[in-house]
C-alpha cells in the first residue's frame, strides 16, 4: 500500500537496481567512512585497532534503525551515520571527523556512477556484437531506402543496421571513457578548502593533500582540482548527457524498427512470442511492444537533460541544496532506463525477423522509381542532355506513379522502353536492366561488412581498452 517507481520492479537488470539501492549507497558511504579512518590511523590521528571493529559492520546495513533516527533528526546520512556509530561502541566516535556530508555522498556517487558504468557496457558491448552478426548476415540483403518517409533509392538491410552500430560503438567508446574520467569532490569539508584537514594535520608529518590522495586511492577514485562543497554539478550534466546521447540512439533505432514493421513498409519487426498478446481487445495484434517501450524510455532519459542542466547553473556560490531532491532518481533512474532499453534492444536484435516478402513487394513496386538516377546517369554519359532527360524521366514516373497508387502493375520499365527519344541513347534490355534496382546498392554491402568488421576488432576480445 505504498507507490514504488515502475524502476523498482519492472525496468532495469537485477544488478543495476542493486547498485542503486538503499543497501547499496549506505554501503558506499560507509566505503568513504572507512577509507578516512584508514588514512587518519595512518596519520597516527586515531588508533589503529579501531578500524577492525569499523571495517567489522562495514556491511551491517540496518535500514529499520537508520529509518527511526531519520525521522526524529531529518538527515539521511547522519542517520546511517549514528547507526553505524551504535554498532561500532569502540570507534563509533571518531566517524565523520573533519568530513562534511558532501565528501561521504559525493564521493560515494563516483564510486556508484563508475560502477553503473561498468555495468552498462556489457549489454552495450553484447548489442554491438550481435549488430555485428545481423549486419554481416543481411550486408547484401537489398530494401527499399526511404527519404522524406518516401520510396527512395535501394540500400541493404545490412547497412542500415550498421548506421545504428556505428553511433552505438561511439557511445560504447564514449561512455568507456566518461569512466575513466569520472572525478570525486576529494576530501575537503563544508566549502572545499581543507581547513579542517589543515588543522587536524598540524602535528603531522601527513599533508592535507597526502591525506586526501591516501582515501582517494582507497576509492579508486580521483578527485578534481577544485570543488566547492561537492564536486562539480556539470559533471552530472556530462554523465546524464551522454546517457542521453545513447537513449537518442536507441530510440532512432526503435522508432525505425516500428516503422519498419509497419503494413507500409513491411521489412522487419521485433520478435513475438508464441504465447504474447499484442492487444486486450484486437487478438490479431503484433503491436512493437518492445520498440515502444525503448521509445518511452529514451523520452525520459532526455528529459533528464533540463533538471541536470538546472541542477548545475543554479547550483549558487559555494552549493545550494536545490539538486538534491532531483538528484536521488535522476541519476539511477537514467542508468536504470538506459539498461533497460540495451537489454530490450538486444532481445529485438537477437530475434529480428527479415520480412522478405515485403521487401520484395516493396521492391517490385518502387524499385524502378528509385534506379531512375540510374538510367539519368547512363543517359548523360551517352551523350544526352541532363536536364532534358531529367524532365522526360519525371513525366513518365509522375504518371506511373497514378498508375501504382491504383494497385496496378508498374509501367514505367515499358513506358521507359517505347520512348523514341531515350531509345535515340539507350536500348530497351539496357533500360531494363538498369531499373533493376537489386544490382543498385553500390558499395553498401562491403561498408556494412566493414562496420561489422570494427566492432569484432573493438569488442571481439575479453578485455577493452580505451580508444
Amino acid at each position: 500500500m505504498t507507490y514504488q517507481s515502475p524502476f523498482t520492479i519492472r525496468y532495469g537488470s537485477d544488478t543495476m537496481r542493486a547498485l542503486w539501492s538503499e543497501t547499496a549507497k549506505r554501503r558506499a558511504w560507509r566505503r568513504v567512512w572507512i577509507a578516512v579512518a584508514e588514512a587518519q590511523a595512518t596519520a597516527d590521528l586515531i588508533s589503529p585497532e579501531l578500524i577492525d571493529e569499523i571495517k567489522a559492520h562495514a556491511l551491517d546495513i540496518d535500514l529499520k534503525r537508520s529509518a527511526e533516527i531519520e525521522r526524529e533528526i531529518g538527515h539521511d546520512l547522519m542517520a546511517e551515520l549514528k547507526t553505524f556509530a551504535e554498532q561500532c561502541p569502540l570507534a563509533g566516535g571518531v566517524l565523520h571527523w573533519g568530513l562534511t556530508s558532501a565528501d561521504v555522498q559525493d564521493n560515494a556517487d563516483i564510486v556508484r556512477q563508475k560502477a553503473a558504468l561498468a555495468i552498462l557496457l556489457g549489454p552495450l558491448r553484447d548489442l554491438l556484437l550481435q549488430f555485428a552478426e545481423r549486419i554481416e548476415a543481411t550486408a547484401d540483403l537489398v530494401i527499399m531506402g526511404y527519404t522524406h518517409l518516401q520510396p527512395a533509392e535501394p540500400t541493404t538491410l545490412g547497412y542500415r543496421l550498421s548506421g545504428y552500430a556505428q553511433d552505438l560503438l561511439a557511445h560504447f567508446n564514449a561512455l568507456a571513457r566518461l569512466r575513466l574520467n569520472l572525478r570525486g569532490k576529494g576530501i575537503r569539508g563544508a566549502v572545499g578548502t581543507e581547513a579542517t584537514f589543515v588543522e587536524m594535520l598540524t602535528d603531522s608529518t601527513i599533508t592535507p593533500e597526502m591525506f586526501e590522495a591516501t582515501v582517494m586511492d582507497s576509492l579508486d577514485i580521483e578527485a578534481y582540482p577544485i570543488t566547492t562543497q561537492t564536486y562539480p554539478r556539470l559533471q552530472d550534466y556530462t554523465l546524464v548527457c551522454h546517457l542521453a546521447g545513447l537513449a537518442s540512439t536507441m530510440h532512432k533505432f526503435a522508432f525505425d524498427l516500428r516503422l519498419m514493421q509497419s503494413p507500409g513498409f513491411r521489412t522487419s519487426a521485433e520478435p513475438f512470442g508464441e504465447f504474447q498478446v499484442g492487444s486486450s481487445a484486437m487478438p490479431f495484434k503484433r503491436n512493437p511492444v518492445k520498440a515502444e517501450k525503448i521509445c518511452s524510455l529514451a523520452r525520459q532519459v532526455a528529459a533528464s537533460v533540463s533538471i541536470a542542466w538546472h541542477n548545475y547553473a543554479t547550483n549558487l556560490l559555494e552549493r545550494t541544496l536545490d539538486d538534491s531532491a532531483s538528484r536521488r532518481s535522476l541519476i539511477p533512474e537514467a542508468f536504470l532506463a538506459c539498461d533497460e532499453m540495451l537489454h530490450t534492444a538486444l532481445e529485438i536484435v537477437t530475434g529480428l525477423e527479415v520480412d522478405e516478402v515485403g521487401i520484395r513487394d516493396q521492391l517490385t513496386r518502387f524499385g524502378p522509381f528509385a534506379a531512375l538516377e540510374r538510367v539519368l546517369t547512363a543517359l548523360v554519359r551517352a551523350g544526352a542532355d541532363r536536364q532534358a532527360m531529367h524532365e522526360r524521366l519525371r513525366e513518365h514516373s509522375m504518371s506511373a506513379w497514378e498508375m501504382i497508387q491504383s494497385d496496378k502493375p508498374n509501367p514505367l520499365p515499358d513506358q521507359l522502353a517505347a520512348d523514341t527519344t531515350i531509345l535515340q541513347y539507350l536500348q530497351p534490355a539496357r533500360i531494363r536492366e538498369l531499373l533493376d534496382a537489386q544490382s543498385y546498392v553500390g558499395t553498401a554491402p562491403q561498408r556494412a561488412r566493414d562496420i561489422a568488421s570494427r566492432i569484432h576488432e573493438r569488442l571481439g576480445s575479453s578485455e577493452i581498452t580505451e580508444e
